[in-house]
């Protein structure tokens, strides 16, 4: 997709806020529940516009966990922009995913972030990472993991799993956005995908080859349930500035 053009330092994958925001990806859906599987574009600090009938969106996790509306309880949390609705109790039904096909992205960025806000329900993202002899491993990070673990694959043609927990900050600790920037560095995960200790005790059987040098990102995937407001890969981590228009504008307290 990208691995034969010249790569700037920063390529933006998805923004929420763009003219065609899943333009790169494709999306799926659970089909059996219409009223709570569904992906859909909103602005984060009034869930308007509603998604067309029989869909029925959750509302964030308030600041007091009580029934009270949103806006009364997470201003200052929210953000004054569109953004990407992501919502289904079947996490691996409902998904976006670049490219939507299975061609690989190409992309040779070290440096992977993305920005999601936490719906109070499992969430999961997970990303192909290819090494320079072209063997390919999947990281998946989900709310619910709670330590990591490695997957062998059952034979030699299926990548291994690496299975991260993710956490984000808490709503009753009063943080000053519900939304985080999920950072990751894909060079440092390869080494996981050849380890024993990670993989004891899982149902896969064969041992991958040891991964060498990260060469480049095959396709990234985020599934049910978040929202979603921008993925892009750089070549520089969380120590350089980002661009101004990446950053994260809240809602004003009131």
């Amino acid at each position: 997709m990208f691995g034969n053009t010249v790569q700037p330092e920063i390529v933006s994958l998805f923004s929420s806020t763009g003219s065609d925001p899943l333009g790169l990806f494709g999306r799926a859906c659970d089909a059996l529940l219409p009223a709570d599987s569904f992906i859909h574009l909103l602005i984060d600090n009034s869930s308007l516009p509603v998604p067309p009938a029989p869909a029925v969106p959750i509302l964030p996790p308030s600041r007091d966990n009580s029934d009270e509306a949103e806006s009364s309880n997470t201003s200052g949390l929210s953000l004054s922009q569109r953004v990407l609705h992501i919502q289904s109790p079947t996490l691996h039904t409902t998904y976006i995913r670049c490219p939507s096909d299975n061609s690989h992205l190409g992309l040779k960025h070290p440096w992977l972030h993305i920005q999601a806000r936490d719906m109070g329900r499992p969430f999961s993202f997970e990303v192909g990472l290819v090494d320079r002899a072209g063997l390919v491993g999947v990281v998946r990070l989900s709310t619910f993991q709670k330590e990591p673990r490695l997957k062998r694959p059952t034979n030699s043609s299926s990548p291994p799993l690496l299975h991260l927990p993710l956490s984000f900050p808490s709503i009753s600790s009063r943080p000053l956005t519900a939304w985080a920037t999920v950072t990751l560095h894909l060079p440092t995960l390869l080494p996981h995908f050849s380890s024993s200790l990670l993989a004891r005790g899982t149902e896969g059987t064969h041992t991958p080859a040891s991964f060498g040098a990260f060469a480049h990102t095959s396709y990234v995937k985020v599934y049910a349930t978040c929202r979603l407001r921008r993925i892009w890969f750089s070549q520089s981590g969380p120590s350089k500035q980002a661009p101004w228009e990446f950053e994260l504008y809240g809602d004003e307290y009131r």
